[in-house]
């Protein structure tokens, strides 16, 4: 159903899942897709795949057909590598890839104030400063603009933030809206940006249906009972201020001398959780107080999010609809009765029947939430290389220990034969041979509690697109014993030892320096 091909430059594209059965597969292969969000694609592969050698950090890029409907369902370019070797000796790349619309993270804006422009204009301004900049495969034309404000007029500052997150910034987590990236079939890219994308569908998700499982999430983090709007700023009647902040218009004059706006039901709720709102283009304190009276009604409730495991019907011709982001569609069942908008889908390229939909309100702002998940990818590839590395000195601490204790064992059966001949020693009284062995004793129990923590660490196989799998708090406190080893007292085992005389001399220097390695963790 999805053949998958790379390119590189000119050449021509290599297959490396084939949409048919036979043996040119992908070992597993995810897509992500959201609103407002930079796509991704997750996919590893063995060495027999022919595309094992020929793929390149962020020049290689990748293609995901749908051959079902004819449809790319992901184009982009891979951003991280991973080679990994398993138990089994088994060697396996895996990759990250984003989708196109993160070219607009390869550049940066340029200062400067722009006023008296309308939204299309401004965002044509943040795409000319990008395409100054890059290669031309990557320059992106203006697509279709719906919205606007109340005055189809911007007053804005761009810094030197990149061009994604400008367009976050500046238009989106302030005026609302969803940006789109299309491609013609001539390959050139236009960016849409539209008050809301997508349509009401007839295909029900319901259950005795396709509905497999559903999970709701309620969030009232994003809940704000107070706002405070802000309008354009006020130029200081001092020409010599320094102020790096500025008055601004508010609503005090037409809002009985406050400058917030409350609302009771949610304060009942939650308390006061106060937020100031600015509008740069407003300088109308009774326009302004509208617009925050509308901005409050939108953001002062719980936001919800369904999690839906549904079966896409349509695949053997059993719907009219395919599942798909930005769309409504009835979902029917006991504990949901409503018409809900898809903001997030995850596609198994190995078993598409089965679709992870994301129903509801995002929590989050778009550029938060896009933030977020490249922290959270780059943590995860961080944590793999330390996971491997703490793996291989398990292994030397291992042998370290099976070394050491069985010089112990042999230390204290010692100790035991010749504690007679100890008794003729004036400097070596009964309380230093029992310290002696009680601390042989203790070493054997620390070894053994330590051998318990490696047997019971697993072995983690992690994955490059998700954080499951990664070291608990237990584990890690587990891997905390190896490393150190507080249980006894090295300086004064060693000062009693080297008091003893004995006829079957242990070599002390060599236990010592061998507990030492294990107190600073096999180093």
């Amino acid at each position: 159903m999805y053949l998958v091909s790379i390119i590189n430059g000119d050449e021509k594209p290599t297959v490396i899942h084939n949409a048919h059965f036979n043996n040119l597969k992908l070992q597993d292969g995810t897509i992500k897709k959201g609103i407002n969000t930079v796509d991704s694609f997750n996919f590893s592969m063995l060495p027999s795949n022919p595309g094992y050698n020929k793929i390149f950090l962020r020049k290689t890029h990748v293609n995901v057909f749908n051959t079902k409907t004819n449809k790319y369902e992901f184009k982009g370019r891979v951003l991280i590598p991973t080679n990994k070797m398993t138990e089994d000796g088994i060697f396996r790349k895996s990759f990250l890839c984003e989708s196109k619309l993160g070219y607009l993270y390869d550049s940066r804006q340029r200062h400067g104030e722009y006023h008296n422009m309308t939204v299309k204009e401004f965002l044509q301004v943040i795409l000319n400063n990008h395409n100054r900049q890059v290669e031309p495969y990557k320059r992106i034309k203006l697509g279709i603009v719906t919205v606007t404000n109340s005055t189809d007029n911007v007053y804005r500052y761009l810094g030197y933030e990149s061009t994604l997150d400008t367009i976050f910034d500046k238009l989106i987590d302030r005026l609302g809206g969803e940006i789109r990236l299309r491609e013609e079939e001539n390959g050139e890219l236009y960016l849409d940006y539209i008050t809301e994308i997508g349509s009401v569908k007839n295909t029900e998700i319901r259950i005795g249906k396709n509905l497999k499982s559903i999970e709701v999430q309620a969030d009232s983090s994003q809940i704000i009972s107070r706002i405070v709007p802000l309008g354009t700023t006020i130029e200081s009647e001092n020409e010599t201020a320094t102020d790096a902040s500025q008055a601004r218009i508010t609503i005090a004059s037409v809002n009985n001398g406050l400058d917030y706006i409350d609302d009771p039901e949610a304060i009942a709720l939650v308390g006061i959780q106060e937020e100031t709102v600015t509008w740069d283009d407003i300088n109308n304190p009774s326009i302004l107080k509208t617009r925050g009276q509308q901005y409050l009604k939108a953001n002062n409730r719980v936001k919800k999010q369904h999690i839906i495991s549904a079966l896409d019907l349509s695949l053997i011709g059993l719907d009219i609809d395919d599942f798909d982001i930005y769309n409504y569609y009835p979902v029917k069942s006991p504990i949901l009765d409503d018409t809900l908008r898809i903001v997030g889908k995850t596609i198994s390229i190995n078993d598409p029947e089965t679709n992870d939909l994301t129903f509801g309100d995002r929590l989050k702002k778009a550029s938060e939430y896009q933030n977020e998940a490249n922290k959270a990818q780059y943590k995860v590839v961080e944590l793999q290389n330390t996971i491997s590395q703490q793996t291989s000195r398990i292994g030397s601490i291992s042998n370290e220990l099976n070394n050491t204790k069985n010089e112990l064992a042999t230390t204290k059966q010692t100790l035991e034969l010749t504690q007679k001949q100890l008794q003729n020693f004036e400097s070596v009284t009964d309380g230093d041979i029992t310290a002696i062995s009680q601390s042989v004793s203790d070493l054997l129990v620390a070894i053994y509690d330590i051998e318990q923590a490696i047997a019971d660490i697993p072995q983690y196989q992690l994955a490059t697109d998700t954080t499951d799998g990664l070291m608990s708090a237990a584990d890690k406190s587990k891997l905390d014993l190896i490393k150190v080893v507080n249980s006894i007292n090295l300086d004064v085992l060693k000062a009693k030892l080297d008091l003893i005389t004995v006829t079957n001399q242990v070599n002390l220097d060599t236990l010592v320096e061998r507990v030492t390695k294990l107190e600073e963790g096999g180093q």
